[in-house]
């Protein structure tokens, strides 16, 4: 069945950078768009970033210039790269196709504070 792993959250400063992964299992990668999705607190989840099948990119208005979408086809894993961190991206960080599909994974919790 789909699966995503998710890893490389922590705890971090602001203005600090954190890499997300995430494995993913049991659907055609390399033909899906997949995307990063968060859940701060208090708040519902919302798509950060989005990557298509050749690799094509968007972002929310609140990440652009700071977060960093891309993907390995050859290792089924999609990354997050987010410099410039600041409080209110603290949340649990998702990945999932684009459109998403009805399972997410475990997560993985950023947050940043001094």
């Amino acid at each position: 069945q789909v699966q995503f792993v998710e890893s490389g959250g922590g705890l971090v400063q602001p203005g600090g950078s954190l890499r997300l992964s995430c494995a993913a299992s049991g659907l055609a990668f390399r033909f899906s768009g997949m995307g990063w999705y968060r859940q701060g607190p208090g708040r519902q989840r919302e798509l950060v970033a989005r990557i298509t099948v050749t690799s094509s990119t968007n972002y929310a208005d609140s990440v652009k210039g700071r977060f960093t979408i891309s993907r390995d086809n050859a290792k089924n894993t999609v990354y997050l790269q987010m410099n410039s961190l600041k409080a209110e991206d603290t949340a649990v960080y998702y990945c999932n196709g684009y459109p998403f599909l009805p399972v997410w994974g475990q997560g993985t919790q950023v947050t940043v504070s001094s």
